[in-house]
């Protein structure tokens, strides 16, 4: 079997965040997602863990430079959206002591968001930290997978079956090329994935394992709450398949009810010596903090901002991608 992709709570050399830069994806949130960006950059930063924040101009890097740590890197890259976890690398054991990192073909989530950068800066970054690149013959964005380390990982259908990405593939042909290219034996697939998700449904933002076999998953809060019958779906297929599961509160409806935002604190990351959850001013969010902190009780737990981050299209867990320890 091929080295499997280590899962996100195993030791992390380093962690990848992109910031900021273009007023047209962040209409009248720019300078506030930048310092929800900046705070949640800090926040790994000081608790002992190297952190590269990606800058795209001289001018993005000194509006950076306000707001970031000392302890914080700059790196000056051209890219187009921030969110690192589908356009930067997916690492991976290379079977021999080493590492290699792994790019498959972007298309702007299906065709909607293309921007200049987005489809080179995988392969750039894992050059710049000394790794050979693979490049794997099909669409594949890393937010819409979640793996446990054993070989098991979770995706959607709304997501990986999506024609928009890989109509020529079948289930069985996709399941083969996570095999083959990740590692990843055995898939759980959930069904859609949150309500105005433009990613089509990635599952970071509806299902995580925090262990071997244990799946975190949202709990609807109240009867308001827009993604009740999907977090329904889900849990119905997950204990079909046989995983534990653990409960996470929803922050409930963010937004207009005709339109609500893809919230979701199972947007977390998970890092060496923190685990950063995302809130949204939500009357949930300390409960929603403490559950994710109860799933990981050897790491600090903190809860920051982002409600700004949210208003581009994702969060701190789609922003961000870590470097695994060899």
């Amino acid at each position: 079997m091929n080295a499997i992709m280590p899962p996100e709570w195993a030791p992390q050399d380093w962690l990848w965040i992109g910031f900021p830069h273009d007023a047209e994806e962040w209409p009248g949130v720019l300078e506030r997602a930048q310092e929800q960006i900046a705070a949640f950059a800090n926040a790994v930063a000081e608790s002992g863990q190297e952190v590269r924040l990606i800058v795209r101009s001289e001018a993005n890097e000194a509006r950076a430079k306000q707001i970031v740590s000392g302890k914080v890197t700059l790196e000056r890259r051209a890219y187009g959206d921030i969110w690192l976890r589908d356009t930067g690398p997916l690492v991976v054991p290379d079977g021999a002591g080493g590492r290699i990192a792994k790019r498959f073909g972007f298309n702007g989530w299906g065709g909607k968001y293309l921007m200049e950068g987005d489809q080179a800066i995988g392969a750039e970054l894992a050059q710049s930290a000394g790794l050979p690149v693979e490049v794997g013959d099909w669409i594949l964005e890393g937010g819409a997978l979640d793996g446990d380390g054993t070989g098991l990982c979770v995706t959607t259908e709304q997501c990986l079956l999506n024609p928009n990405r890989n109509p020529q593939l079948s289930r069985d042909e996709i399941e083969a090329r996570l095999a083959r290219d990740l590692g990843f034996s055995r898939v759980l697939w959930l069904g859609d994935g949150l309500l105005n998700d433009h990613t089509d449904g990635h599952v970071d933002n509806l299902a995580r394992f925090v262990a071997p076999g244990v799946l975190a998953l949202p709990e609807p809060s109240g009867a308001e709450d827009p993604n009740a019958a999907i977090y329904g779906d889900a849990r119905q297929r997950a204990l079909a398949f046989g995983v534990e599961l653990r409960g996470v509160p929803s922050p409930g409806l963010i937004g207009p009810a005709e339109h609500p935002e893809p919230a979701s604190y199972m947007n977390f990351t998970v890092t060496s010596h923190l685990v950063v959850v995302p809130t949204f001013g939500s009357a949930h969010d300390a409960d929603g903090v403490a559950a994710v902190a109860a799933c990981f009780p050897d790491r600090e737990t903190v809860g920051l901002p982002a409600d700004a981050v949210l208003a581009g299209g994702g969060g701190f867990h789609c922003a961000s991608q870590q470097m695994p320890s060899i």
